[in-house]
């Protein structure tokens, strides 16, 4: 495999939906070269839309793409890795690293369907990598290296956040930043509506909603203090904020967070199940 301290290797991404494309964008800003990245996609109208718009070559055969790489990105759906991996199996090189961005699947999954002491890491990302604020976790299976997990670092590093865990600590990932975007979603809308009602267009409530949850995260990311904190500064006597955060509390939003999480976190580790067995 190419030196992982300071080569470029040779990346198969198979699958070329949003995470894929995102994956490939990410790995053209960190550095490699079109020529370098190869991605299959079974539709031929969207594998030439890549092909255009990033000029990497671009087919239907995930083995074929799988022989050619020392790194396999698999970014497709949970119900059809497997059917990938049997395709891929015989015809990964020697050391070639896999590395899975499907949600759910434990390395396990894959160290069943690959030759034996074949690399695996696996990651959960979320979609705000596609603009490059994602927030990846990645865990390495029995065989991955400290030099395969730093390389996924450099793969990953143009999408945003990247942090190491614990497989066993994937589902919580997935219920925080997995899943998460679709909190601040929700947010952001309700926020829009409650302008609309107090007589803002839509058009501006959902600009200043935007905005704001924008604003605010960065502000958290940038300070490095506790959110409650932040909310405290935020928050004069007797004002406006105590009084819409005092809302919140007693309409149950902390609480309704918490346990959309939870139920996030047992539906990863039940998917997992179900496409695993």
């Amino acid at each position: 495999m190419t030196d992982t301290a300071g080569g470029t290797p040779q990346v198969a991404v198979l699958g070329g939906g949003v995470m894929g494309e995102a994956l490939l964008g990410a790995l053209l800003t960190a550095g490699w070269t079109p020529e370098q990245v190869e991605v299959t996609e079974h539709a031929a109208a969207r594998a030439d839309e890549l092909a255009g718009r990033y000029a990497v070559r671009t087919g239907a055969s995930n083995a074929d793409a799988a022989a050619r790489a020392d790194v396999v990105l698999v970014a497709v759906k949970p119900n059809v890795v497997g059917s990938v991996l049997d395709e891929i199996a015989s015809a990964l090189r020697g050391g070639a690293l896999v590395v899975s961005v499907a949600a759910g699947l434990p390395i396990a999954f894959y160290e069943q369907r690959l030759p034996a002491g074949t690399p695996v890491v696996r990651v959960m990302p979320n979609t705000p990598a596609v603009v490059g604020k994602g927030a990846s976790a990645i865990a390495g299976g029995a065989h991955a290296t400290e030099g395969h997990l730093v390389l996924v670092e450099k793969l990953l590093a143009a999408t945003g956040l990247v942090v190491r865990v614990a497989e066993k600590d994937l589902d919580a990932v997935t219920a925080i930043s997995g899943s998460g975007p679709a909190y601040a979603f929700y947010l952001v809308d309700a926020m829009a509506e409650a302008g609309v009602l107090l007589g803002l267009t839509r058009d501006l409530a959902t600009r200043l909603a935007v905005a704001t949850v924008e604003g605010a995260a960065a502000l958290a990311a940038q300070s490095g203090d506790h959110p409650v904190v932040l909310r405290e500064r935020v928050s004069s006597p007797g004002g406006t904020t105590v009084a819409a955060v005092a809302e919140l509390d007693a309409h149950g939003v902390r609480a309704g967070v918490v346990a959309a999480a939870r139920a996030a976190a047992e539906r990863s580790r039940e998917l997992g199940a179900q496409y695993a067995g």
